[in-house]
């Protein structure tokens, strides 16, 4: 279960029974924390970032005073243990916490209440922390951190494969309901914008991991727009049109990539290839084609009158 408590004292009702994983990435220097979790909406509990601090996770008798007041301290330039150390040292209610922190160079600290409910531990990597508590077994957090070290690929993949993990060396023992997935740039530019690369939650799912994976499938379909739209701007139209390319093959399904893979197409003088996508498009919503005459009035849409009378009339 997960709610909130007091910074000093557990209530009864403040739960956050779950596994996450908080890890960094030396290549790119993204750092970030992934959390499954059979309780509404954990990612909004759990999980406390910042670009050029590090991660937070607070979770058993969550304490949410442990996120922001652990950034603050990351910031200071305390080691993650010196802030593990501090923190549930000032804590009456230390025993039924668990906490992990993590800087923005990788280095990890956690920490595991003696009366957390079993089965409860930690597993603190070069760069990574793994916690779990309120689980079937006692092999979920070992198999997060081999999942995490064996995994290829960057680093919202290699965190949502020690989830996968998790799940399938037993989870929670109550089962599963909502997860979440933060992803922070390693090099902050103060824009939280910018700096929060994936942020993306499911707050009450049958399958939150499952669902969390499509999400960043989607994720990563619309920052290959951003990329097209940006492109598209600076009149770099072949780049533009690569981007939008890649993104509908990420999400086939959605007609507003279709459109502007098409509406690029038309632009650098391709109209005929764009004609079949157009199509498909306004079959699928009608209104692209009615707000068809605007964007060409206004330049987005780049055709001439005839063409512009053909494509009303697909």
């Amino acid at each position: 279960m997960t709610s909130s408590s007091s910074p000093k004292a557990p209530s009864r009702s403040s739960f956050a029974h779950t596994f996450s994983i908080i890890a960094y990435d030396p290549e790119t220097g993204e750092v970030g924390g992934a959390v499954q979790s059979h309780w509404f909406s954990v990612g909004t509990v759990v999980l406390w970032g910042e670009a050029g601090a590090g991660v937070v996770a607070t979770q058993s008798f969550t304490n949410p005073a442990f996120g922001p007041e652990g950034l603050a301290l990351l910031k200071d330039g305390i080691n993650p243990s010196e802030v593990v150390e501090r923190m549930t040292g000032q804590d009456e209610g230390r025993d039924v916490r668990q906490l992990a922190v993590i800087n923005a160079r990788g280095e990890a600290a956690a920490f595991t209440g003696k009366k957390c409910v079993p089965n409860a531990g930690h597993v603190v990597g070069e760069t990574f922390s793994a916690q779990a508590n309120m689980m079937l077994t006692d092999k979920v957090w070992p198999s997060m951190a081999e999942a995490f070290r064996s995994t290829q690929g960057d680093l919202a993949v290699r965190m949502l494969a020690s989830l996968d993990a998790a799940q399938a060396a037993g989870g929670d023992f109550r089962g599963k309901q909502s997860a979440a997935l933060l992803v922070l740039s390693g090099t902050p530019t103060g824009k939280a914008w910018q700096d929060r690369k994936v942020d993306i939650r499911v707050d009450d799912h049958r399958e939150p991991l499952k669902e969390l994976r499509r999400l960043l499938r989607v994720h990563r379909a619309y920052e290959m727009m951003n990329d097209a739209d940006r492109e598209l701007e600076a009149g770099r139209m072949e780049k533009a049109m690569s981007h939008y390319s890649a993104a509908e093959k990420l999400f086939p399904k959605n007609e507003e990539m279709m459109f502007w893979h098409a509406a690029t197409l038309a632009s650098i003088g391709r109209f005929e290839e764009a004609v079949p996508l157009f199509r498909k498009v306004f079959v699928k919503n009608p209104n692209w084609r009615t707000f068809s005459p605007d964007l060409v009035r206004l330049g987005i849409l780049k055709m001439d009158e005839k063409q512009l009378e053909r494509l009303l009339r697909l």
